[in-house]
């Protein structure tokens, strides 16, 4: 489940006038906030090497590898890679869209699979250059190998020209809270065009902590950010009610 945007909006917005530190525009608070989704979405990346590194036997590993996972899989997505030639130079190019036909950035990429079922091996340089000239390694239809560089995705048997899929992580969206104008002139929200923290839910206060620190506070008790967090969902459910 995501984060509500505007939850974490208001949150920060009575935060800073309870701190008397002024305001936060809805441009500078899109900019931050895009920031801080992607500062935490990497550090997931952190985490998880850091997770590889702890002998398994740990009795919490496989708890703390799915909860990273868990926030993961929102970004993980697959395509089809396009067959290209460029100045005599045969690849494929990665996806710009995932399977629902929506563009998106590409971040990290996982498996290659060819036919939908074979697993490319991935080799280095020096590894796919000199692949052919053993009768061991020389890659076929049936054992095919790619080389990834520069987001170009270099396949032999050079005769594969398509039917080339890739899993891959995607970046998040761009933040955006998005207003109408009230008739006092006030920002009111546009929950139909504003776009969500794709975050785990339990990110929730570490966005806010996040925010605030670009807006130049710090907030040393996360139960402020939650007390404060609870009561803009307070308020918003009694708007409805």
């Amino acid at each position: 489940m995501a984060i509500n945007v505007n939850t974490v909006y208001q949150t920060v917005l009575m935060i800073l006038n309870k701190e008397q530190r002024g305001y936060m525009t809805p441009t500078e608070f899109n900019k931050v906030s895009t920031q801080v989704q992607l500062e935490i979405f990497e550090k997931y990346f952190d985490d998880l090497n850091q997770q590889l590194r702890i002998p398994q036997a740990d009795t919490d590993y496989a708890d703390r590898q799915e909860n990273i996972d868990e926030k993961l899989a929102i970004f993980k997505t697959f395509g089809d890679a396009v067959y290209t030639t460029v100045g005599g130079l045969s690849y494929f190019v990665l996806p710009i869209s995932d399977t629902y036909g929506d563009v998106v950035s590409f971040y990290r990429l996982g498996n290659v699979l060819y036919n939908d079922e074979k697993v490319v091996q991935r080799l280095d340089r020096h590894e796919f250059y000199y692949a052919n000239q053993s009768r061991l390694t020389k890659p076929s239809t049936i054992n095919p190998a790619y080389l990834y560089e520069n987001q170009k995705l270099f396949i032999k048997p050079t005769g594969i020209i398509d039917k080339i899929k890739v899993d891959y992580i995607r970046k998040p969206n761009n933040v955006e809270w998005t207003f109408t104008t009230g008739n006092l002139g006030q920002y009111q929200n546009n929950s139909l065009t504003s776009v969500d923290f794709e975050l785990h839910e339990s990110e929730q206060t570490e966005v806010v902590l996040k925010v605030l620190l670009y807006a130049g506070i710090v907030i040393r008790d996360p139960q402020i950010v939650q007390a404060a967090a609870a009561q803009v969902q307070a308020d918003e459910a009694n708007k409805k009610s």
